[in-house]
Formats: structure tokens, C-alpha cells, sequence
């Protein structure tokens, strides 16, 4: 039982480190795409600045911070949504550490019965060590 209950422990341990994993990765790609998306905002204003129109609309508004900004606001409809991906991934992983916590504690559970059980059966065995020991001395 023993085995059975180890391997156990380990899987779901195996499976929180899963999740734990995903969950950084996924905090990972929203930083890097803000951080882009921050970048890509200093090249619009530096772009901006150098041409002297920063009204979209002008008809002589540089496409290079026009196609800027349509990448820049890909990158932040990007990480929305994967800020939507990974409070499920906390959701998944949060199920996982209760999993664990669960068969952890009736892993404690079953070794505290081991070890109950284990000192009955030594504390009879002294009981009756000291029974033949009282009968042998009348």
C-alpha cells in the first residue's frame, strides 16, 4: 500500500509542477507581450515626432506608425486574452495543490493507523511478556 500511496504523492506532485510550470509561462507571454506593446508605443511617439503629425486620420500620417500601431494593439488584445487563459491555468493549478493536499493527508492518515496498529501489537506483546512473567513467578 505504501508503494501505491507514494506513487500517488508523486503524480500529483508531478502534476502541481505542471501546472506551476503553465502558469509562469503564461505570465511570461502577457509581460513580454506588454512589454512589446510599450516598446512599439515609444517607436509611435518617436515616429510621431519626426514626421510632426500625430493625428491617425491626416492623410499623410506615416503607415509605419499606422502599422505600429495595429501590432501594438494586437500584442494587447493578445495578452487580454491570454490574461483570461491564465486564471484558468491558476484555477487548474489550485485544483492540483488540493489534490495533493488531499492525498497527502490520507497518506498521513493511513501511516498514523501503521503506526497505532504497530504499537498495539508491541504494547500486547509486552502485556503479555509481563502476564507470563507474573504466572511464572507465583
Amino acid at each position: 500500500m505504501k508503494s501505491r500511496s507514494e506513487s500517488l504523492i508523486r503524480l500529483k506532485k508531478f502534476q502541481v509542477d505542471e501546472k506551476r510550470r503553465s502558469v509562469t509561462q503564461i505570465e511570461m507571454m502577457i509581460a513580454d507581450f506588454e512589454r512589446m506593446a510599450a516598446e512599439l508605443d515609444q517607436q509611435i511617439e518617436i515616429e510621431q515626432q519626426k514626421t510632426g503629425i500625430s493625428d491617425i486620420a491626416h492623410f499623410a500620417y506615416s503607415t509605419f506608425a499606422k502599422a505600429a500601431i495595429a501590432r501594438r494593439d494586437n500584442l494587447l488584445n493578445s495578452a487580454r486574452d491570454m490574461k483570461g487563459t491564465l486564471e484558468t491555468a491558476q484555477d487548474a493549478l489550485a485544483e492540483a495543490v488540493e489534490d495533493l493536499k488531499k492525498v497527502e493527508l490520507l497518506d498521513q492518515r493511513e501511516h498514523g493507523r501503521e503506526a497505532e496498529a504497530a504499537a498495539k501489537s508491541e504494547q500486547a506483546d509486552y502485556d503479555e511478556i509481563a502476564r507470563l512473567r507474573h504466572m511464572t513467578r507465583r
